[in-house]
């Protein structure tokens, strides 16, 4: 068979949107080649199948967001000002008219009735998120407390994500998500505009 050549890149770019907004479901074949572009021989040829395609865009997601977010946490001036600031943007995200949630998050509540092998991709990339942040916590906490920190945050996250679609003003998630997260340092912030010019960094607790 002739391979085709086209931007693979490109294509998953484009898929990832596709399938974020219609679910792994929702995005017919047919969809998905008016979406890339490309014919269904020549798609099969370079992923394999729909679900190739789909690991290929959960894959791009993932590492995106991955990096996003360390870039986040390395550009903050004191400990524990970018996940405040993470958090708030996600809140913000959630007042758009176009919302559309997180890819993961969706792909998770989508997939975990049927499992296999793309829910437990999805898993696994929920579950490095995860440990990112408890890595990160583990600079001023224990393992331990880390852990369970960055347990807490994930629930918070699936939270801000889900409940954006019920429309709530963005005063009252963001009242909720402080008063779950105390140990947040919020009072140097100002609805994500920094009120003050530095941060304390938490103690670490026993």
């Amino acid at each position: 068979m002739t391979r085709v050549q086209f931007d693979r890149e490109q294509v998953i770019q484009e898929a990832t949107r596709l399938f974020w907004q219609q679910g792994f479901s929702g995005a017919s074949i047919q969809m998905v080649v008016k979406t890339t572009g490309l014919k269904p021989g020549s798609l099969y040829l370079a992923f394999g199948s729909k679900e190739g395609l789909y690991l290929a865009a959960l894959e791009h997601y993932a590492h995106q967001s991955q990096a996003m977010l360390r870039q986040r946490l390395a550009e903050e001036a004191f400990f524990g000002e970018g996940i405040c600031r993470q958090l708030l943007r996600m809140i913000e995200e959630s007042a758009g008219t176009d919302y559309c949630s997180c890819f993961l998050i969706k792909s998770q509540l989508e997939l975990a009735a049927a499992g296999g092998e793309l829910q437990l991709r999805v898993s696994t990339y929920l579950g490095d998120i995860e440990r990112l942040y408890a890595d990160y916590l583990g600079r001023v906490y224990s393992p331990e407390q880390a852990r369970q920190y960055a347990a807490s945050l994930m629930l918070h996250i699936f939270g801000i994500r889900v409940y954006g679609y019920l429309g709530h003003d963005r005063k009252t998630t963001i009242a909720a998500v402080k008063a779950g997260l105390p140990w947040l340092p919020w009072d140097t912030l100002d609805n994500g505009a920094q009120a003050g010019n530095g941060v304390k960094a938490p103690l670490a607790s026993g």
